[in-house]
């Protein structure tokens, strides 16, 4: 689960500040998919960043799996955020000489304690997840021999391969057609089900909102009553 209790983050602008999240309060539950939307520039990205311990917010808590990540070190947040995070980008940001096992196989090779016994633990995963996204018979495919939509389900498989409580995604679909993108939501919310992640993903595109378990509007930096009108 992850819990942002009341955050606010500015930016600094010129003389003053610029205020991107202002006082929300949002819960990821265990197994549910969240789909945070909001015209551009509202702080949907910002929020994310912050759920992703990227950024420490100006004021208020985000606490993932009952760990107060406000209150920790540089590294220990980093920590938090390879064994419990999962993070998926616009864009897949596949490393081109490596294939599509490599690149979850890579991830065993983070540093940290317990590395050892965290590149055993990926090891024994990576078929399975290629699997998950329907990618087995790919595996060693490189990511120029690939279509968008799969490389995005490698980097969905490379963000579960540390068993995440947490996944975060940003706008998956924004690379790809109707149908791919239809996929990948899917695919999503097959594995948020299954695996039971707490996941939050930020989307412009509400075509696939059906595929969604709960959904919330950020305007201005607020999340808004959904019977608010919002100015796209």
């Amino acid at each position: 689960m992850i819990t942002l209790d009341d955050v606010t983050l500015t930016f600094p602008d010129g003389a003053s500040r610029v205020t991107a999240v202002d006082h929300v309060t949002l819960v990821g539950r265990a197994g549910v998919l969240t789909g945070i939307t909001g015209p551009s520039g509202s702080g949907k990205s910002s929020l994310l960043a912050l759920a992703a311990t990227l950024i420490r917010p100006d004021s208020g808590r985000v606490i993932v799996d009952h760990v107060d990540a406000t209150t920790l070190s540089r590294e220990e947040a980093t920590a938090l955020r390879r064994e419990r995070i999962g993070i998926v980008f616009q864009q897949s940001n596949l490393l081109p000489s490596l294939t599509a096992r490599e690149q979850l196989l890579v991830m065993g090779e983070l540093g940290g304690r317990g590395a050892s016994a965290r590149r055993r633990a990926v090891r024994s995963r990576v078929d399975e997840l290629l699997d998950a996204v329907g990618l087995g018979d790919h595996a060693a495919k490189r990511p120029a021999q690939l279509s968008g939509g799969q490389r995005q389900r490698v980097a969905i498989a490379r963000a579960l391969v540390h068993e995440p409580q947490v996944l975060l995604v940003d706008e998956p679909t924004s690379a790809l057609d109707q149908e791919r993108g239809a996929e990948i939501m899917r695919l999503i919310a097959r594995l948020t089900h299954e695996r039971e992640t707490a996941t939050l993903l930020v989307t412009h595109d509400l075509v696939h909102d059906h595929l969604l378990d709960e959904l919330v509007t950020v305007v201005d930096g607020r999340i808004v009553p959904a019977a608010e009108p919002v100015a796209v």
